[in-house]
């Protein structure tokens, strides 16, 4: 018995370009809103990528009970953003609270509604969107301090370099393919980590918080996990727009599926990024 390789209806273009200019508007709001409005631009970036991942997953994943997943995410957002901001000393800890309840409301939920077709791969595509919802949740510890909103920028820069590197690479040569039916290549990963790290050493030296040696450091770390983070999205948008025939209803619009596309690396990075200010 054989098992077919996943292959998409969207071009490669179609498939990377999206997802290309959207890392480089996510990265422009995380930057850019702290810069303008401090504390509250960072929170209302990170909110607003929160809440576009929750609308977006729950589209694009058909997970069951759209309006009541709606709801588990959108609260879990808020949740884990407040449980960030209103302590006077926060913890990235402080978010398994969140992750906990979320849990069980998630589950609820499921079992709630009817008929609970479905049940074990909604419960843990929701799961997973909380989680991811949680992890986006750390942007918000990244800047508590100047040194820190140093380093914040010198992070999010290096990942925002690594997604749009990679995906505009993958969009004109996905060689060599690292998954059958998925345009992905060996090239673009390569030149995704050697942008996130020249774009961290750039950005450290307009600043006094890292020297030349740690921003590498960021760099590499941070671009590995975003491309690596990149693949896995890319996977996910392949499996859910499969070739052939199929109903209107069911085409997701590129800019859709390149929301999620950008939200999982930024998900994936955000607690490495957060280790990385500790540790270094």
């Amino acid at each position: 018995m054989s098992t077919a390789a996943p292959s998409s209806r969207l071009t490669a273009r179609e498939h990377h370009l999206p997802a290309a200019a959207c890392a480089a508007l996510a990265v422009a709001l995380l930057v850019g809103l702290p810069e303008v409005l401090g504390q509250t631009g960072r929170l209302a970036a990170v909110l607003v990528l929160q809440l576009g991942l929750v609308l977006c997953w729950v589209l694009v994943t058909g997970v069951q009970g759209f309006a009541g997943s709606l709801a588990v995410g959108a609260g879990a957002a808020v949740a884990a953003d407040l449980a960030l901001v209103l302590p006077e000393d926060p913890e990235l800890g402080d978010l398994l609270a969140v992750i906990g309840i979320g849990f069980l409301a998630v589950v609820v939920q499921q079992m709630l509604r009817r008929p609970r077709h479905e049940l074990v791969a909604s419960l843990s595509g929701a799961v997973l969107m909380m989680v991811a919802v949680a992890s986006l949740a750390a942007l918000l510890l990244l800047g508590s301090t100047d040194a820190g909103s140093e380093r914040a920028r010198v992070a999010l820069l290096a990942m925002g370099a690594a997604l749009v590197v990679g995906h505009l690479v993958d969009a004109g040569l996905p060689r060599p393919q690292l998954a059958d039916g998925v345009p992905r290549g060996l090239l673009g990963v390569v030149l995704a980590v050697g942008a996130g790290a020249a774009a961290a050493v750039l950005a450290a030296g307009t600043g006094d918080a890292l020297d030349a040696e740690r921003s590498l450091v960021h760099g590499v770390v941070i671009g590995g996990v975003a491309a690596l983070a990149a693949l896995v999205a890319s996977y996910l948008v392949v499996e859910v727009t499969p070739g052939g025939a199929l109903d209107d209803e069911q085409r997701f619009s590129p800019w859709t599926l390149a929301v999620v596309q950008v939200a999982l690396p930024v998900a994936a990075c955000a607690p490495v990024a957060l280790a990385l200010q500790a540790a270094l």
